[in-house]
């Protein structure tokens, strides 16, 4: 039964350098005929996979909180009226930008029962902020973070990217201090991938992007782990880290491999078996929904060999990793029977553990995870 939804809004008021998301200029779309869709879309895939309930809802982007008053009102009156949840029980996240978020705005989605935030902050550097076409500076994430506090919100997350142009160790240091003297319940931290199609995938192409070496990006990344875990904050995935009780439910979906609904332009879901995405041009999307058609740009059926090698790479981004008596539950078969030779690599390589019923990463195969994640790809389907 599915239990979770993604929303995309894809509208930004700005491009980040490095981001590869679904995205466009806001000024002239269509955007409040673009909220009707979306409120249709949902009444669309509810009608064709049913569900009891949803313990998560996630509302990303884009950037949702570049949407005026009246526009937050609606989608979140929409996402209320139509999609079947207990605002009280579930997880209601919406992401923000630093500086975006308005008193009034803030209200509304605490009233909606929207009960978590995540905000995009990235570093604590106004310089670097600049070079990575961030548009809110420190002081901002400071006076939007305690502005969320004042209206009443309480579980709030924030973002950081580390291996930025031109970032020095001594920066990130500063940076995860400031980030840690927030004291608050959840951080994400992802190291920087230039993807194809961003400002900063043609600066590389062009030789003009400065980057970290390998070797300063991974200390990095043991930094922000050893600084997290001695403010009892732990990591539960690869990049995420909670005080107990804060992790998050809805990318906790992702990687334990279960259905969601994906809804909004380039959104991506798992339904009826299905990878399915949504076109992403927002005309393009919104065209088909005009005659009560769902959005699908393409869709996979998963066949069983592929949904074992999600259950392993998907699941081992936990820090538990994966459940051994779980895998059997699900595909009736043993995950050592299916994965017995990158299993045994992996765990000979000081990558891979195999303890209390668990299938998980070291510490070393932290650092190495991809590594690891592709050691499982192709595998099932010779089996």
């Amino acid at each position: 039964m599915i239990k979770s939804a993604y929303l995309h809004i894809p509208f930004c008021e700005h491009i980040c350098h490095y981001c590869d998301f679904n995205k466009v200029f806001l000024q002239g779309q269509p955007v409040d005929e673009y909220l009707q869709m979306m409120k249709r879309e949902m009444a669309l895939q509810l009608a064709k996979y049913p569900t009891t309930g949803l313990d998560t809802v996630f509302v990303g982007g884009g950037t949702p909180t570049s949407l005026d008053e009246k526009q937050l009102t609606f989608l979140c009156e929409a996402i209320n009226e139509t999609l079947p949840f207990e605002p009280n029980k579930a997880e209601y996240t919406f992401e923000a930008n630093p500086g975006d978020l308005s008193r009034e705005k803030l209200e509304i989605l605490y009233q909606s029962g929207v009960n978590r935030l995540s905000f995009g902050v990235q570093s604590f550097n106004d310089e670097l902020l600049k070079r990575i076409g961030r548009t809110h500076r420190a002081s901002e994430v400071y006076e939007t973070i305690h502005l969320a506090q004042e209206v009443g919100f309480t579980n709030i997350s924030i973002d950081l990217i580390y291996g930025l142009p031109g970032q020095t160790m001594a920066d990130f240091q500063d940076t995860l201090d400031k980030a840690l003297a927030l004291q608050l319940p959840h951080y994400s931290s992802y190291s920087l991938i230039v993807e194809p199609k961003t400002v900063f995938y043609n600066q590389m192409r062009k030789g003009k992007l400065n980057l970290p070496p390998q070797e300063l990006e991974a200390s990095m990344y043991e930094k922000l782990m050893e600084d997290m875990e001695k403010q009892g904050i732990h990591q539960y995935e690869i990049s995420n880290f909670a005080r107990p009780g804060f992790e998050s439910r809805h990318n906790l979906t992702y990687w334990d491999n279960v259905e969601y609904y994906g809804i909004g332009a380039g959104a991506h879901g798992y339904t009826g078996g299905r990878r399915v995405a949504n076109h992403g041009p927002v005309k393009k999307y919104i065209t088909p929904l005009l005659a009560n058609q769902l959005p699908v740009l393409e869709e996979h059926q998963v066949p069983l060999h592929e949904r074992m090698e999600e259950e392993m790479f998907l699941g081992l981004r936990k820090t538990e990793g994966v459940s051994i008596e779980n895998f059997m539950n699900k595909f009736s078969v043993e995950m050592t029977e299916i994965f017995r030779k990158p299993l045994q690599e992996e765990v000979a390589k000081g990558l891979l553990m195999v303890e209390d019923g668990f299938v998980r990463l070291t510490e070393q195969g932290k650092l190495l995870g991809n590594e690891v994640f592709q050691s499982f790809l192709g595998v099932a389907e010779s089996e």
